[in-house]
């Protein structure tokens, strides 16, 4: 038995002996939807949130108007780079002293940019982060950016820069990666999946494994393996 932790695109290029060429044509309609951009920072200071009530929050959205976060994540789809991106900012140093030197803190953000995407955001997010902490840019010791090509680099089921398993539409939701009875299985009895690229998708942490596994064992108590 053989469970894959991989994206799509890798489970046919590993496996695609032992799968049926039609499920092979179905997992390269896959869909893998926008990459991210992220940074991450030292800082001399705590983020400076115009609202107090944003420094008791580890993860904080950053996107002004549901319209503006709306534009910003319809711009990523259509293969666009919107000057004001929706920006999720996490703050762990915050709660956490360990993160950082006495006196200092860390952070991250990143936001969302068209699949495969070479744009350099750091400007943008920054910018988007000081509208709402003013005196934020003049807090950064150092930073380090992640393209969507570095996260493929470092992680080859990144494919393209996106690291949540793949594109969540009506169509995605819950049919990933091919619509089956069990997602999880394939054509072969001994060949499954257990990536986000299986519902509920990979902003649900562990949760496409855990059923995976599920799957996985139901197959050998009926044994059909």
């Amino acid at each position: 038995m053989y469970l894959f932790d991989l994206a799509p695109k890798q489970l046919g290029a590993i496996a695609g002996d032992a799968l049926p060429p039609s499920y092979l044509r179905r997992l390269a309609r896959y869909k893998y939807g926008p990459a991210v951009f992220k940074l991450d920072w030292a800082l001399s200071g705590p983020i400076p949130w115009r609202d107090p009530a944003c420094a008791h929050a580890s993860t904080v959205h950053v996107g002004g108007t549901i319209e503006e976060i709306a534009a910003s994540e319809a711009a990523a789809f259509r293969g666009e780079h919107h000057p004001r991106p929706f920006v999720m900012v996490a703050q762990q140093s915050h709660f956490d002293a360990r993160r950082a030197p006495p006196g200092r803190h860390t952070g991250y953000a990143y936001c969302h940019v068209p699949f495969g995407s070479g744009v350099d955001m750091s400007d943008a997010v920054e910018r988007q982060i000081e509208r709402f902490a003013p005196g934020f840019r003049d807090l950064i010791l150092a930073r380090r950016a992640h393209s969507p090509l570095d996260f493929e680099r470092y992680n080859e089921s990144f494919v393209g820069g996106v690291i949540a398993g793949g594109q969540a539409d009506i169509t995605q939701l819950f049919t990933r990666p091919v619509a089956r009875l069990d997602p999880y299985s394939t054509p072969n009895p001994r060949v499954f999946l257990c990536s986000g690229a299986t519902p509920p998708g990979g902003g649900v942490h562990g949760m496409s494994g855990h059923f995976a596994a599920q799957s996985a064992a139901r197959a050998l108590r009926r044994g059909r393996i």
